[in-house]
Parts: C-alpha cells; sequence; structure tokens
C-alpha cells in the first residue's frame, strides 16, 4: 500500500484500521509540521490537540480485543527513519517548558518522580508509529494493528499520556496565570526525588514563556 493509497476511496472509512491508521498518520503529519518551526506562536497548543487526539485511537487499540498477526514472525522493515533532526527541533522549541518531572507507574508506591522531555516523549512515540505505517503501508494491516496496539500498551501510550499531561500543566499554568517551576538544566539522566527536584527547579513567570509559546493568560 503506497502513500497515494493511504486515504483511497476503494477503502472502507468505517474500517477499523483505515481509521486507526488515519489517525496516526495525521499525528505524524502534524508533529512533523510543528517541529519545523515555522509557526511557534502555536506549537503547545497544537501539539496538546494532536496528543489529545492520538490518545483517543490510543484508547480505541485499548480497548479492543488482542490483535493477532497473520506471521509468526514480524516481517524485517530495514532500518529505521531516523528522529533525532525532529527531536532536536522540538528540544529548541519548547525549551523553556521542555523539561518536567514524570511518576512512570502510578500503581507502584513510593516511587520517585523522575525528569522526563517532552521533545524525546514525542520522537519516541514518532518511532512507534511509524514501524507501524510501514506495515500498513506494505499491505500488512492486521501487522500494523497488532504494532500498534502492543506498542501503545508497552510504550507509546504511557509515553503519550505523560508528555499530554505536561502540555496540559504548561497551557493550564499559562490560562490561569500561575508561576511554573523551571527544570531547564535538570539533568534527564538523574534519578532525583522530590527534594531534589525542588532544590534544582527555579522560578520562572508565566509571561517569560507565554508570548513564544502562543499562550495567553485568562485576563
Amino acid at each position: 500500500m503506497s502513500d497515494a493509497t493511504l486515504h483511497a476511496t476503494s477503502q472502507d472509512p468505517d474500517d477499523f484500521v483505515v481509521q486507526i491508521a488515519d489517525q496516526v498518520e495525521s499525528f505524524l503529519v502534524a508533529v512533523t509540521e510543528v517541529a519545523k518551526g515555522d509557526e511557534p506562536d502555536s506549537a503547545v497548543p497544537f501539539l496538546l490537540l494532536e496528543v489529545s487526539q492520538l490518545l483517543l485511537a490510543g484508547g480505541r487499540l485499548g480497548a479492543h480485543e488482542d490483535i493477532v498477526p497473520e506471521e509468526r514472525y514480524e516481517p524485517d522493515l530495514g532500518p529505521e527513519p531516523d528522529v533525532d533532526e525532529l527531536r532536536e527541533r522540538l528540544a529548541v522549541m519548547l525549551d523553556p517548558i521542555d523539561v518536567y518531572s514524570e511518576v512512570f507507574d502510578p500503581y507502584e508506591p513510593r516511587k520517585a518522580p523522575v525528569a522526563c522531555r517532552i521533545s524525546d516523549d514525542l520522537a519516541d512515540v514518532i518511532t512507534d508509529l511509524r514501524h507501524g505505517m510501514a506495515h500498513y503501508r506494505a499491505g500488512r494491516t492486521t501487522e500494523a494493528l497488532w504494532w500498534w496496539q502492543f506498542s501503545y500498551f508497552s510504550n507509546w501510550g504511557s509515553t503519550a499520556s505523560a508528555a499530554l499531561r505536561a502540555l496540559q500543566s504548561v497551557v493550564a499554568h499559562v490560562r490561569l496565570n500561575q508561576p511554573l517551576d523551571d527544570l531547564n538544566g535538570l539533568d534527564t539522566d538523574q534519578d532525583l526525588g522530590d527534594d531534589a527536584l525542588a532544590e534544582e527547579a527555579g522560578k520562572v513567570m508565566v509571561e517569560e514563556i507565554a508570548g513564544p509559546l502562543g499562550l495567553r493568560p485568562v485576563k
């Protein structure tokens, strides 16, 4: 299945796989466009919207019965497309709010939050989604659905959810005109607890990030 036939009219738009592929493709295209930096003023609200819509597809995959691939072994797709440039562009664009703290599993007690980056999260999600899209474009629709469902549970679902919480928090802080803790300079390789995170975090007033990232506080 080529790019030209990705949205062919011969495909039933009610087919589950077509709907999921459309949502995945929309996310891939949108985030790639955002990363170009042509419209930085709308980056955060746009990413909030796109990640929210992607997680709707994830929720549908999560609620679906287990999808079993047609082949026992996954076909070789060759080398994965490089996402480093996209990751770096997003990191530069989101620099004031890129780093945030996250607890990976809310059901594991007493786990200290760790520092993460929205740019890393989005690049990792895109890597997973592109892998499934390669199967879809090759006509292996069941394989594509299996991969998207499996990787939703194992990686991109929780990663996108964490990024969504961070993006929503930024928008809320700005719209409610509340100060935002700055995690810039925090080493994302460090395993830091609450106290260490608090010591590392400085104060950044909302107005320092609202304009460049296309956000406006509530008057």
